[in-house]
């Protein structure tokens, strides 16, 4: 639920929060916290790879993992959490030899949720992990795999869900959140469900301030630039880029050019994602 804060000043006047009031209030568990260096958008040599990215607040990273490669079979949520690396919440588990993880959380669960790994197409419920030829096809889908054995690279951001369109021999025909139909080995895994924190999307954040504590640095128009600094620089007052297309700092395309790489697996590509 989407949460609107009364103010004073007109600054605040259009910011939102996500409401928090079921998640745990309590610290995260220590043993699963690591310390992640700050590297502001800068590569190892010093050189800016990553533009408009600093400071923000301190905040250390939770180890999140999947009950697949801890080799549980069933766990018991003990807590929905906060998790200031992600949009999504996370979900402390209590496994059967009373270890504890963190997994990404899907819609829906709570504390005392039970979620497992299942190697049946019996018993699936949301937050149940299993391979993609044991789920019905049509059904929701998170947190997936990309290779059978890697870990999960897809569908992992608040709120977004995946869809098995198909099995078909050894793969599975995926329907991915941008559009794009893929075709992932059926040994792969995934989590039933959608993941949490449906209403991210929704969140005005209102005034400048609050993108600094997230690490995100002011970004200035190209149009308001010199042209020795930027393509779209120059002229008198409020003019156009004068350009075909617009283009980045260094000259490149900066909407609608393909810049995928990877020719290898585009035979897996089924249908290419929504522009």
């Amino acid at each position: 639920m989407i949460k609107i804060k009364k103010r004073m000043s007109s600054g605040y006047i259009k910011e939102s929060f996500v409401d928090r009031s079921e998640i745990f209030k309590g610290t995260a568990q220590k043993s699963l916290l690591k310390k992640l260096k700050s590297h502001s958008g800068r590569d190892r040599l010093g050189h800016l790879s990553s533009r408009h990215s600093g400071s923000g607040a301190k905040k250390m990273y939770r180890v999140i993992t999947s009950l697949d490669k801890v080799g549980a079979r069933s766990g018991v949520i003990k807590s929905i959490e906060y998790d200031p690396y992600r949009s999504a919440y996370i979900a402390r588990v209590e496994l059967e030899d009373k270890q504890t993880c963190y997994v990404l959380a899907q819609d829906k669960l709570k504390e005392g949720s039970k979620i497992k790994t299942v190697e049946s197409e019996e018993n699936l419920n949301t937050g149940d992990r299993t391979r993609l030829f044991n789920i019905p096809v049509g059904s929701q889908i998170s947190d997936v795999e990309l290779y059978p054995g890697n870990r999960a690279r897809l569908v992992r951001s608040a709120g977004s869900s995946a869809t098995l369109m198909a099995i078909e021999e050894d793969y599975a025909l995926v329907k991915l959140p941008s559009g794009e139909q893929r075709k992932i080995h059926k040994n792969c895994y995934a989590t039933i469900g959608q993941i949490s924190n449906p209403e991210h999307s929704n969140i005005r954040y209102g005034k400048a301030g609050r993108k600094r504590l997230m690490g995100i640095r002011p970004t200035v128009r190209g149009k308001v630039m010199s042209p020795r600094a930027h393509p779209h620089g120059g002229g008198e007052g409020v003019n156009p880029i004068g350009l075909k297309y617009p283009k980045t700092p260094w000259g490149k395309h900066a909407m609608g050019k393909i810049t995928r790489r990877n020719k290898k697996t585009n035979k897996f590509i089924v249908k290419k994602a929504k522009k």
